[in-house]
């Protein structure tokens, strides 16, 4: 067997091919670049059963994965993250069958180590020495922190409201750090410049084939922990939509290994915030791709991406799974992400709390039904946001007594 069946790369726009040898961003008509695999072979060569005795990381898959040799591999043992139920949120939502993926809990806090972690991979095996990218913050983050692990360069630019914690992850990982007194599409003009200029490799979001492989890894795991038995409906926090396109991008090709057994896809959901719904206003007209929206801005940071150059990936996904796209209140993204914290216990990122918040909304309307199977993407901790939380708390002076009643003690 092969460590990968990686074949090709094509255009899903176009459907011109190119070799797997070369370093590619995108296709000459301006269309991201996807990954192509030998399915047919591998459906012969691979079985679920032979996942039993692999490590717990994102790596027991690297048949399905762009690296062809195991020793560019660079790892911090990512992957393979719980998928925990939610009881009590699942009863106030109406929803028994809720489940959590909690990216959280993976190297750098955010999901975005999975895109870093292969993607990184792939470009030292290319040969990469310097790379730079736009990042709202944890992106930027992870791909400093593997860089820096795979003993490449790295340049990374992001807008100066973006979480302090990730700035601080790209700055000790000695990454040439800039700040943008604006978006992260103003952080993408910057780097598109540089890239130009001084021939870095250019790792914003899909500009480069790999990092979505690395995404697609939540989609794989999701089925195997099910025991390739497929939820109902998967929720995502959307704002490049790596992820959606990902998670779309794995299932399909475990139908294709004949390890689904017939079974029709989860419906995707795409959130968003209403301080930026590009993907959201596009599916309601029933659009194949978004507008640009303009001053975008909201509390749930990384999903604040006015244009997402993936935008057709994740719309079609959408539609192919009957799924929808949904935007949710501002002011009650952080009344969630307590609400959550106060009846299970985890403290999740304002993404992920906009995605329960949508979860919440989608079984007010009946579009999720009670009995149905569910699953929220948590896509960080929120740790990495502590201007986020605001709390009161009371200060006693040594030798005060605690000032618990009777109403206080549980």
């Amino acid at each position: 067997m092969n460590y990968s069946y990686i074949s090709h790369l094509y255009c899903p726009k176009c459907l011109q091919t190119y070799a797997k040898e070369a370093i590619h961003h995108l296709c000459d008509c301006g269309a991201p670049l996807l990954v192509e695999y030998n399915l047919d072979q591998l459906a012969k060569d691979w079985k679920p059963t032979d996942l039993v005795q692999r490590k717990p990381d994102l790596w027991r898959y690297h048949e399905l994965l762009p690296v062809q040799s195991e020793e560019h591999v660079t790892t911090m043992g990512e992957g393979m993250t719980p998928l925990l139920p939610m009881p009590a949120l699942g009863e106030d939502m109406d929803l028994p069958h809720l489940l959590m993926k909690d990216e959280g809990i993976i190297p750098t806090g955010a999901f975005k180590a999975r895109g870093a972690a292969v993607g990184v991979s792939k470009a030292k095996e290319l040969g990469v020495t310097s790379l730079a990218m736009p990042t709202n913050g944890n992106a930027g983050a992870a791909w400093s922190l593997y860089a820096a692990r795979a003993n490449i360069s790295s340049t990374i630019v992001m807008p100066v409201d973006a979480p302090s914690i990730t700035r601080s992850e790209c700055a000790l990982s000695g990454a040439n750090l800039f700040l943008v007194n604006g978006l992260i599409s103003d952080a993408g003009k910057m780097v598109g410049e540089a890239v130009q200029k001084h021939g870095l490799y250019d790792v914003s979001t899909l500009k480069e084939p790999y990092r979505i492989e690395g995404k697609k890894t939540m989609g794989l795991e999701i089925a195997e922990q099910l025991n390739w038995q497929l939820p109902d409906v998967i929720l995502y926090p959307t704002g490049g939509g790596v992820g959606l396109i990902g998670i779309y991008k794995a299932l399909q090709e475990l139908q294709a290994l004949g390890w689904l057994e017939g079974q029709k896809l989860p419906r995707l959901v795409a959130v968003q915030a209403e301080g930026c719904a590009p993907i959201v206003e596009a599916w309601k007209q029933g659009k194949t791709e978004s507008i640009f929206w303009e001053n975008s801005r909201t509390q749930a940071f990384g999903i604040n991406v006015p244009k997402a150059i993936g935008d057709f990936l994740i719309l079609h996904a959408i539609y192919e799974t009957k799924g929808c796209a949904i935007a949710v209140e501002e002011e009650a993204i952080l009344e969630e992400q307590k609400r959550v914290a106060r009846l299970e216990g985890s403290f999740v990122c304002p993404e992920g709390a906009a995605t329960f918040l949508a979860a919440r909304k989608l079984r007010e309307e009946n579009w999720i039904k009670k009995d149905e199977q569910v699953v929220v993407l948590n896509t960080g901790a929120g740790i990495k946001y502590p201007d986020t939380a605001e709390v009161e708390v009371p200060v006693l002076e040594p030798g005060d007594s605690l000032p618990l009643d009777a109403s206080f003690v549980k």
